[in-house]
């Protein structure tokens, strides 16, 4: 990498780093791209060149700590892969990112808060990506041969279960309501595993 990518390289990540930081003190209605490009001291005009507008920084950002999240879950998982059924791997993938994320509530409230299907699916069904994002692809296509059966709408499976996750984790973490995470756990992987269940293509009995 020549002096002037590295150079173009800097500038992009002062750009992500600061926007993140004013993203979580002010939230990204009352954050503008003066206050961005101001922090970060760089102009204005360097802002046009990396991205579209806040919001296509705001989802870049969404996207790269989702895959942040998911590249430390998966490296967890790799340990002890081979015990776990792929129900039991699926469950261990997302009590790893619920710690992840009790551990850092700011991010949890910034992901939360943006988290749309569309940039989730567009981060597992797209080869477009940051070199420095995980690759989404990859793993989801190995869950779904790991899987114990064939699937039927796997994409339907998966949407039910981020849904599921984020619309039922927030407030356990951040206010224990309508309890605590560690109690809502069991009914919440309970309802995980039927998911799974009503997914999988029964096979016909052979006469």
């Amino acid at each position: 990498m020549g002096k002037l990518d590295i150079n173009k390289k800097a500038k992009e990540e002062s750009l992500l780093k600061t926007a993140y930081h004013l993203f979580i003190e002010n939230g990204v209605s009352k954050t503008s791209v003066s206050d961005i490009t101001k922090s970060a001291g760089v102009a204005k005009g360097t802002f046009y060149l990396y991205f579209k507008d806040k919001y296509d920084l705001k989802n870049r950002l969404v996207s790269y700590h989702s895959s942040r999240l998911f590249e430390i879950a998966l490296a967890e998982l790799e340990l002890c892969k081979n015990e776990l059924s792929f129900n039991e791997r699926i469950i261990f993938l997302i009590d790893n990112i619920l710690s992840q994320l009790e551990n850092n509530k700011p991010l949890l409230v910034f992901i939360s808060k943006n988290l749309s299907w569309g940039i989730f699916k567009s981060s597992i069904s797209t080869a477009q990506k940051h070199t420095e994002d995980f690759d989404f692809i990859d793993v989801y296509q190995a869950m779904l041969r790991d899987a114990p059966g064939e699937l039927e709408d796997p994409e339907i499976m998966l949407y039910m279960i981020v849904e599921l996750i984020n619309s039922t984790c927030y407030s356990a973490i951040l206010h224990s309501e309508p309890v605590p995470l560690e109690k809502l756990k069991p009914h919440l992987y309970r309802c995980v595993n039927e998911i799974i269940g009503a997914h999988l293509k029964k096979t016909e009995p052979s006469e």
